[in-house]
């Protein structure tokens, strides 16, 4: 039905276009013709001038009969766009600096210059907890990182948008790299995007352990995706006579404190093509960067 050349009003307004979806199905189903526009950042259920006092009672109706109904569902998660092309940008990072390291691009010994020292980091090189996310010992090492990089990286870019995610994600790995240099001795070194994809991992479960349910939940229930979260750390973050445990461990619990925050931005800033596109940029800055000062320094 077209309101273009009638008065129309909004008698449903939500950030989410299959709510409106919906309350439109409910007014079909006795007659009053609607339509679900976006405006303004948010979808907006319309009917004619008209119809609007029985449109609002039908909708009141049906609000009053779900709210009667036994709270058994859980809150919807929204699914946002862009993590593939997060997972593009991410393997294309690893990979070529993996190749460059091999060649020794610019006559720069990036191993050396890019590693993870803890005296370094410690003594204010800052930007090895970045340039060392980029470095992998061997093809193994990488191809392992860019397997459950990809795989979290990816559910991760879902629900907080490909450029906010690995924003999140570097930040995460970051301050995972920078709390492990804090407790290890100041020789100690370590490469690998493996921080990074443990600060992942714990920003799946900051996310999972978010408070959906409309009812209570057991306790087991309720904090059982800290529980999961904590036997994926221990399966496939430790063991390997070169695993660094303590940067995974870091990494995982930088992901969950970042992730905490980050899955609670409002729905309007993560839906923002601007605020994804303006994140995805500020990685890659700080990536770049962090390389440009590890080269003028080395």
């Amino acid at each position: 039905m077209e309101f273009s050349n009638r008065p129309s009003v909004v008698v449903f307004r939500s950030l989410h276009q299959r709510y409106c979806g919906e309350s439109g199905v409910v007014l079909e189903s006795v007659g009053i013709a609607s339509e679900v526009i976006r405006r303004d950042g948010a979808w907006e259920l319309i009917v004619d001038e008209q119809d609007q006092d029985a449109a609002l009672r039908e909708l009141e109706a049906y609000r009053q009969e779900k709210t009667s109904e036994p709270k058994t569902d859980t809150a919807p998660i929204p699914l946002l766009g862009g993590a593939m092309v997060g997972i593009v940008f991410y393997a294309a990072i690893i990979l070529s600096v993996f190749v460059l390291n091999d060649i020794s691009a610019y006559g720069l010994d990036w191993s050396n210059s890019g590693h993870m020292r803890a005296g370094g980091v410690m003594a204010g090189q800052a930007w090895r907890t970045i340039t060392a996310m980029t470095l992998h010992a061997d093809l193994v090492h990488l191809l392992s990182n860019l397997l459950f990089g990809s795989l979290f990286g990816y559910l991760v870019g879902r629900i907080l948008g490909g450029g906010v995610a690995w924003l999140a994600i570097v930040a995460a790995g970051a301050l995972g790299n920078a709390l492990n240099a804090f407790f290890r001795d100041p020789d100690h070194t370590s490469i690998g995007a493996s921080t990074a994809v443990f600060a992942a991992l714990g920003m799946l479960v900051a996310h999972a352990l978010k408070p959906r349910s409309l009812v209570p939940q057991p306790l087991l229930k309720r904090w059982s995706p800290l529980i999961g979260g904590i036997l994926l750390l221990a399966t496939i973050g430790v063991g390997g006579e070169r695993t660094d445990v303590g940067a995974h461990v870091t990494g995982w619990l930088a992901g969950l404190a970042i992730g905490f925050a980050a899955c609670r931005l409002p729905d309007r800033h993560l839906s923002s093509p601007w605020v994804q596109m303006f994140a995805s940029i500020v990685a890659m800055l700080i990536i770049i960067a962090s390389w440009i000062v590890a080269a003028l320094v080395s």
